[in-house]
């Protein structure tokens, strides 16, 4: 099959490998339909993690089924599915309690798997024709009758619509409340449709990308623009100088000042000073626990500067980790089945695979309007 393959730091090609088999049987074959580029998938092809070389990558999936194990009893030949990025057993005590993301059996020696992703067990990833699930049965969502029509909205439940409503489960928002998310990328765009959805009063979202916040003022929200000045100080400002009550932190350790150059905790700081006291914080954002690339000390270990202090001081409270896909997925599949949610609209491009390497350039550089790039293997069309 075909299938995009890192080689080492900004070098992914689009590759043949051996097509993927039925290895145990709970497994589910799945032609993929629809696989998209996410941002952590970034801090690989920059090479700042320690992914191997000759590993495929992708871990936001969607696609038909097309072969079961014979222990397989739910997932059927022909249904349609959506991957959730976390892989789980389902029997340990943290699938049980629906920790999937910190699944205790799928990746000995580490709490979490996942697909194609550094540091997440052996499995590959699904920027490919076709890809193998692990239990399927657990690992697969099964998609309404709509899944052709909406497949750009169900491909989002692989990953960053969950995670961007895990965000403001993190931070606790309540219906009537104000909801600061720092960063306008795809997952911090899902935060702020998931504060919206929770009845948020104001959301304010901060980025300094101007086709991104372009797309905040279309969900209804309030851009918050860094270069136009200090960005807790325009949340003071709309708060009546308190402060929001709830924050996301969406950007993670990688995230640049106004000047473009990395300073992985301001986001973090920023948002201690941008939310109320006794407010709270969720950061889905991903931070590592080393860094060895990275031009500051601290976080070459994994480690940041914090304002601590402040934090105390202000009685407020922090949320984090990867999101458990399972604990909202089927959820949030019925808000996009009934129309009542349409994560697709962060959508820029829609390439087929073959046309990744360039895509991968393009969103790595965060060029104007490359937004969220989904990939259709099998496809040679190109759609922006």
């Amino acid at each position: 099959m075909k299938a995009l393959v890192y080689y080492g730091p900004l070098d992914v090609r689009v590759s043949d490998v051996p097509d993927p088999k039925i290895e145990q049987p709970t497994d589910v074959l799945v032609q993929i339909t629809t696989t998209n580029i996410c941002g952590s998938d970034l801090h690989m092809y920059e090479g700042r993690t320690n992914m191997e070389a000759g590993r495929i990558l992708g871990h936001e999936n969607l696609g038909k089924v097309i072969e079961v194990g014979t222990a397989v009893v739910h997932v059927k030949v022909g249904d349609m599915v959506c991957l959730p990025f976390n892989i789980g057993c389902g029997h340990c005590r943290n699938c049980e309690r629906q920790l999937t993301a910190f699944c205790l059996t799928m990746n000995p020696g580490f709490s979490g798997a996942a697909y194609g992703f550094a540091g997440m067990g052996p499995y590959e990833g699904g920027q490919a024709e076709y890809l193998r699930v692990p239990n399927g049965d657990f690992n697969c969502q099964i998609l309404p009758e709509d899944a052709s029509e909406k497949e750009n909205d169900y491909a989002m439940l692989s990953d960053i619509f969950p995670t961007g409503y895990h965000a403001t489960e993190l931070a606790g928002v309540k219906p009537g409340e104000s909801v600061v998310v720092y960063g306008a990328g795809p997952v911090g765009l899902m935060a702020a449709l998931s504060a919206r959805i929770k009845g948020a009063d104001k959301i304010m979202v901060v980025d300094s990308h101007p086709d991104r916040l372009k797309l905040v003022e279309e969900l209804g929200c309030i851009p918050i623009d860094t270069t136009k000045g200090s960005p807790v100080d325009q949340v003071l400002e709309l708060t009546d100088g308190q402060g929001a009550d709830r924050g996301c932190e969406c950007v993670g350790y990688q995230c640049c000042n106004r000047h473009g150059q990395e300073q992985s905790n301001l986001t973090m700081n920023e948002l201690v000073q941008a939310v109320k006291f006794t407010g709270s914080i969720g950061v889905v954002g991903v931070f590592v626990n080393a860094d060895p690339k990275s031009k500051e000390e601290l976080q070459k270990k994994g480690h940041m500067d914090f304002d601590f202090g402040s934090f105390w001081m202000k009685g407020q409270r922090i949320a984090t980790g990867q999101t458990n896909v399972k604990s909202y997925n089927r959820e949030l599949c019925a808000l996009i089945s009934s129309g009542k949610a349409k994560p697709s609209f962060i959508v820029s491009h829609e390439l087929s695979l073959a046309e990744a390497p360039d895509a991968y350039k393009h969103f790595n550089t965060r060029d104007d309007g490359w937004t969220k790039v989904v990939l259709k293997p099998g496809k040679t069309s190109s759609k922006k």
